[in-house]
């Protein structure tokens, strides 16, 4: 299976090879009407349709300048469009939410699912009183096919700890029990789960030698994202207050989505899986807000408060853990402020969070920030702020440039306070990782961990990570200043230690998962005296096709050393490489 064209595959949309020749040079399903197919119709742009091949159908310059065209016409006509816009989520993501053939009563369930309590599933009051009248108060207990009950278990087991090494919540919390209590109960995050298990079995299968059923991994897809679609319906047009529970479980949806599609090297889709989850987050803590007044990490807390009560275990009910619903916010949270950051990054604009980085990623009064990114990929908020920062300073830089009135003196002050804080920070924790043992958690620790905090990863494991992403952000941060000067004191320095750390001091392999930003940019800027090296490093992956994100870093990688000795070269920057073949590639 070609992985790079896994987005048709999963949106449903196919490319047609006997439509008009507009759709096929969008690579969009034409349903082959003559004349005018119905796709061209409804964009109101040109449908080219003959029997023989237009001659800017070349492969070539042509054919390029022919889409370019074709895109300004589609967004030159936008205003001729009819919009039809759920009230809550960003236009690009609307049509999931279009309305479809099935009753909204009958769909409910979907996102209000059901909640257990005490071991007894009962109807959740998200909604108003004809919403939860839709179910009976009796208990449900979810029923699966013999092949769902092996995918959930695949996920759980293998999956989730392979994609997410780094997440070992407290067993005083209750652990990762809120994935499973999702997947049972939550149609929603289970579809979603489910096409992720049978996409990744089926590689496994394939790395086995055995025949791969693709066409049951495609339904799988189709299935999460019709169910994706129907949730979204119900939602739309109401206020989002109605459905807190709801839109937590569709966030965290869509956060699995994109890492999905991301696995199959689609990334057409990023940003309006991205936008989708940045809008229902900001609105979700505005819904916590109390006229206005309270900070954002007050409305943080508040909504969590809002999403318990928080659940009490054993018979003397001595146990508190968090709701699923607040487990899964929390966490998908964590990988929503890690894309926001890393597609600033690309798109060379301020990272949509970038007014919640101070309250919700920093400590606060002795308490830890309530988004860990470390549970994520294994590496310390501090880095991800800093990374934060230096994408706002490269969209300022680029409006002044835009305007002329770009302040040299300026732009150098800024990134010297970026400079330091990181510099301070990398210099700290290297001094403590030299006292830092390797190791895991013993069961034992369970009598001596603090409840509230992380079951800790080895810190050697989270120090050579973090300290990866801080020397890829001082590369980032000289990029910004400098532009592309590979030959610089400071670029060689950082990419040296990052190379160095990434050969000798990796426990596994499998860890570069969790730095292929950080990779790609130190690789970007490597010397061709170091590709061997950096090539070594991803040649010990094995299977490749588990490693989507590394291989397209490899590739970003290549195409700018085969341009190391052209004009070309002396216009990059590292958005011109993120941003390869002109979409958005989310490096997480």
């Amino acid at each position: 299976m070609d992985l790079g064209r896994g987005l048709p595959l999963v949106t449903g949309a196919r490319r047609s090879f006997n439509g008009c020749w507009t759709c096929r040079l969008r690579r969009k399903k034409c349903d082959e009407s003559p004349l005018t197919c119905d796709a061209c119709t409804a964009l109101h742009i040109t449908c080219h349709y003959s029997q023989e091949k237009p001659d800017w159908m070349d492969g070539g310059l042509r054919q390029k300048e022919m889409a370019e065209q074709i895109k300004r016409e589609v967004k030159g006509n936008a205003h001729l469009r009819p919009v039809q816009r759920s009230a809550h989520l960003p236009g690009g993501y609307s049509s999931l939410a279009d309305s479809g053939p099935e009753s909204l009563e009958d769909n409910t369930e979907l996102l209000n699912g059901m909640q257990l309590h005490d071991g007894a599933p009962t109807t959740s009051p998200l909604r108003n009183a004809d919403c939860t009248s839709a179910h009976t108060n009796a208990p449900k207990t979810a029923t699966f096919e013999r092949s769902d009950t092996v995918l959930l278990t695949f996920y759980l087991d293998y999956l989730f700890p392979f994609l997410f090494p780094f997440y070992r919540p407290s067993p005083l919390q209750g652990g990762r029990a809120w994935i499973l209590e999702m997947m049972i109960s939550r149609p929603v995050v289970r579809q979603a789960t489910l096409c992720q298990s049978a996409y990744f079995l089926s590689l496994a299968h394939e790395a086995a030698n055995h025949s791969v059923d693709w066409d049951t991994v495609l339904t799988r897809t189709r299935d999460a994202f019709e169910v994706l679609r129907r949730s979204l319906q119900l939602m739309s047009g109401s206020d989002i207050s109605e459905h807190l529970h709801g839109a937590v479980r569709v966030m965290a949806s869509i956060m699995q989505v994109q890492r999905f599609e991301i696995a199959l090297l689609s990334f057409d889709n990023c940003r309006a899986h991205l936008n989708a989850a940045l809008s229902l987050f900001k609105q979700l803590l505005d819904t916590s807000s109390s006229g206005g007044t309270e900070g954002i990490r007050s409305n943080f807390d508040a909504f969590m408060h809002k999403l318990g009560p928080s659940t009490w275990i054993l018979p003397a009910q001595c146990i508190q853990v968090p709701s699923a619903e607040q487990s899964a916010f929390r966490f998908s949270s964590s990988l929503l402020f890690l894309d926001d950051i890393i597609a600033s990054t690309a798109l060379q604009e301020e990272p949509a969070l970038y007014t919640f980085h101070r309250s919700l990623l920093t400590s606060n009064d002795g308490l830890e920030p309530p988004i860990q990114l470390e549970t994520a990929i294994g590496c310390e908020n501090w880095v991800f702020l800093e990374i934060g920062k230096v994408a706002v300073l490269d969209a300022w830089k680029q409006r002044c440039k835009k305007t002329g009135t770009l302040d040299v003196i300026e732009l150098v002050h800024r990134a010297t306070a970026i400079k330091d804080g990181l510099t301070a920070h990398l210099t700290d924790l290297e001094r403590r990782s030299r006292d830092m043992q390797g190791g895991g958690n013993d069961l034992i620790d369970i009598f001596t961990v603090d409840c509230h905090h992380q079951f800790q990863a080895p810190p050697s494991q989270t120090s050579l990570i973090t300290r990866v992403w801080a020397h890829a952000a001082l590369i980032y941060l000289c990029l910004v200043v400098s532009g592309w000067q590979p030959a610089s004191v400071d670029i060689r320095y950082h990419v040296c230690r990052s190379i160095e750390l990434l050969t000798f001091h990796m426990p596994s392999p499998t860890l570069l998962r969790t730095m292929v930003w950080p990779f790609c940019v130190t690789g970007c800027l490597a010397e061709p005296a170091q590709e061997t090296q950096l090539r070594g490093i991803v040649e010990n992956l094995q299977p490749p096709t588990i490693f989507g994100t590394v291989r397209k870093a490899v590739e970003i990688m290549e195409s700018v050393w085969r341009k190391r000795e052209t004009v070309e070269i002396t216009n990059f920057d590292l958005a011109t490489c993120l941003r390869n073949g002109g979409d958005l590639v989310l490096l997480v």
